[in-house]
């Protein structure tokens, strides 16, 4: 994965945490959420299947930050 491909996935990642955030969703779900929009615009942007689009973005080890 290119770095400008990983940045747009932690944008990806970190918008839609900062909204389940915001939503008074716990942790576990917005980091749920997040890990889920990042696959989804990762496959888009890739062509790869969901799956393998989640393992990817589940290998950079992103957080939550409260």
């Amino acid at each position: 994965m290119d770095s400008a491909t990983k940045e747009m996935i932690e944008e990806a990642y970190y918008e839609t945490v900062t909204e389940a955030l915001s939503r008074s969703e716990s942790l576990l779900t917005a980091h749920k959420e997040g890990v889920t929009a990042a696959a989804m615009l990762l496959a888009a942007m890739s062509g790869i299947d969901d799956e393998e689009a989640k393992k990817e973005v589940i290998a950079l080890d992103l957080r939550p930050q409260q």
